[in-house]
């Protein structure tokens, strides 16, 4: 999918916004998708790396089906480069280095019928880039929808305005990484431009997928107030009902030097979102921290969890029951 062929056997390549120029025998920057003599090949498709049942909490997705299931499935390789990455030891493993003899095979038929067998209310696309494996995702996500299951991306929102569009009438959420608001951070860190992930969040925003947004805090690195401060900002300009979550980063990776984030540097940043006017502010990675869904008018608790549980779940039909206050979410699918 989304590619085109150019001359001398060249493919082009416009499912990210790598738009890679392949040559024949070559790979994209994501590792797992080649040019076979001028046709562009996925390297992974139905090769799944990791297939779990997770809380959708886990994804992190707090107002979108609370308190459900969620399949969630992924391939190796990324089109990101992070040095900080969590989940590294998949993502950053390549079709070409022997990492692909660790997956099993699943076709689209299977995940579905998995995700119904284990009572999910959604497949998600996770743990590593859902872009590098958008074939599978999406026929998948089309088999899903039809046994009224919904799809959702956890993404580093990279995708072309092409893909986005092609995926749209059967992605119910996402869940973005907002890693900084510093394009020399994304060139630097990530080997990418921040341009395209803003134009992807304002893109899925207007298309009426429901997003939230993650940004992992690494201290000396997006941790300072003048960048959270323009984070927020941006978040609150487009919707301030989009849920923002703040999330703890522990040493792994290249990073491995670096100090897990103190917890008051979260709390800076909360106070930002909230100064900003942004209603749902979550911290993620942190022991002990309430990610209680509060009204944002009449301030009394909604949903109530532990770490990644609910507890209770008190919103009725998209309300607060105790002042009538619309609450942003999607808390039914149909």
């Amino acid at each position: 999918m989304l590619y085109s062929k150019a001359e001398q056997k060249k493919v082009s390549c416009f499912l990210c916004e790598h738009r890679c120029l392949i040559s024949p025998g070559k790979y994209g920057v994501c590792g797992v998708r080649k040019n076979h003599s001028g046709t562009l090949k996925t390297e992974v498709y139905g090769d799944i790396i990791a297939a779990n049942v997770d809380p959708i909490e886990k994804k992190p997705l707090f107002h979108f089906l609370p308190g459900s299931l969620s399949f969630s499935v992924a391939t190796i390789g990324c089109n990101f480069r992070c040095s900080f990455c969590q989940n590294w030891q998949i993502s950053q493993a390549r079709t070409n280095d022997g990492s692909s003899n660790q997956n099993r095979s699943f076709s689209p038929e299977e995940i579905v019928k998995a995700a119904c067998d284990s009572g999910c209310r959604s497949i998600a696309y996770t743990y590593t880039e859902p872009t590098i494996f958008f074939e599978f995702a999406y026929d998948t996500a089309v088999l899903a929808q039809k046994q009224n299951i919904s799809s959702v991306f956890v993404t580093n929102g990279y995708m072309t305005p092409e893909a986005i569009q092609k995926i749209r009438p059967y992605l119910g959420a996402a869940n973005i990484d907002l890693k900084s608001f510093h394009n020399n951070f994304y060139k630097e860190i990530c080997k990418a431009r921040l341009e395209p992930v803003l134009n992807s969040i304002r893109l899925m925003y207007d298309l009426g997928i429901w997003i939230e947004v993650t940004t992992l805090v690494v201290p000396g690195q997006n941790d300072s107030e003048e960048e959270l401060i323009s984070i927020a900002r941006f978040l609150a300009d487009l919707d301030k009902g989009i849920p923002w979550h703040i999330s703890r980063y522990h040493p792994d990776y290249e990073f491995d030097h670096s100090p897990a984030t103190p917890v008051e540097v979260l709390k800076m940043a909360a106070r930002i979102g909230r100064d900003a006017g942004l209603e749902y502010i979550y911290m993620g990675n942190v022991p002990g921290e309430s990610n209680t869904t509060y009204c944002p008018n009449c301030r009394e608790t909604l949903i109530q969890r532990s770490a990644l549980s609910m507890i209770s779940n008190k919103i009725k039909d998209g309300h607060c029951p105790f002042c009538g206050n619309p609450i942003a979410g999607v808390f039914s699918f149909s």
